[in-house]
């Protein structure tokens, strides 16, 4: 689960190094391609098998999918990865939260609101854009999550999300083409946008397989907020971002949050069905998936 967490990280920060030659959208496109490949491989669908009702939930999967990790890339590119990542993880702890009414998840929302609000403060170099942008990263993730459950539930194994991932590669064919002809890559930023791709779909996908062969839903739920930590560790190693302190305590917060707000969920007693998502996770049953992003997801 860690290895998962800090591959996904170290793709994305190797992918912003290709930024000033391809740009995010040159980028997302190699990515996207990468993880519609791997997940061809895996899933095998079979779309001609598919009714129209399952269609109607891959494309919004595939939309969802596209736009959740070209908004969050060209995030990464103004306001770097750890705050990006950790905006963006926003999304799965509203689900998380949403329709509770524990004291304890109130407050655990009340506390990651305040925490953005430090991280978003405005200042005279505050980028509004770039923000907005990791928001509505944030708002894809969320609802890649419910529809990812409804596919898992609506389709066997992986076929609904490997479908949805080859059809977001499609879309991104004619324009990854038109920028990666505009901008020629050099041999570099093309290694580093399909090194991305490798690390944060096909690794990710694969480790995440596996660890949920051994560990719950519920506790692979926890890990997940590894994610915005390892961000801006990889942010600040690898490209040179640094957190001011009171950011490093924002981040500390959000996680913490998510780490409660799942970490005391007690979800009721359910038989794994053997579905998948787009990276593997075996979705719970109704009643525990409305509480737990773990069994639902993706990231990004």
């Amino acid at each position: 689960m860690l290895g998962s967490g800090l591959s996904n990280q170290v793709g994305a920060s190797l992918g912003a190094l290709a930024f000033p030659v391809i740009g995010p959208v040159g980028v997302v496109a190699v990515r996207q391609w990468v993880a519609a490949a791997v997940l061809l491989a895996a899933g095998r669908p079979r779309p001609r098998s598919f009714t129209g009702a399952q269609w109607r939930l891959v494309l919004a999967l595939a939309a969802v999918f596209g736009t959740m990790n070209l908004t969050l890339y060209a995030a990464v590119d103004r306001i770097g990865l750890g705050l990006a990542v950790t905006l963006e993880f926003l999304g799965p702890l509203t689900v998380a939260l949403a329709g509770t009414r524990r004291r304890v998840d109130l407050l655990c929302a009340l506390a990651a609101a305040a925490a953005v609000v430090v991280l978003t403060r405005p200042r005279p170099s505050t980028d509004y854009v770039g923000i907005a942008l990791a928001l509505v990263a944030a708002a894809c993730w969320g609802c890649y999550i419910l529809l990812n459950r409804a596919v898992g539930h609506r389709l066997p194994g992986v076929q609904g999300s490997a479908a949805a991932a080859v059809v977001s590669g499609l879309l991104y064919l004619p324009v990854g083409v038109a920028v990666l002809w505009l901008h020629p890559p050099t041999v570099a930023a093309l290694l580093c946008a399909l090194a991305a791709g490798v690390l944060s779909s096909a690794v990710p996908f694969l480790s995440d397989l596996l660890a949920l062969r051994r560990v719950p839903a519920r506790f692979f739920g926890v890990f997940m907020s590894v994610n915005p930590v390892f961000a801006a560790l990889v942010g600040m190693l690898v490209l040179g971002q640094h957190l001011d302190h009171l950011a490093w305590s924002a981040i500390a917060v959000i996680v913490v949050a998510n780490a409660v707000a799942v970490g005391t969920t007690r979800p009721r007693p359910h038989a794994p069905d053997g579905r998948g998502s787009l990276r593997g996770a075996r979705p719970p049953t109704r009643s525990a998936a409305s509480r737990c992003p773990a069994g639902h997801d993706p990231s990004a």
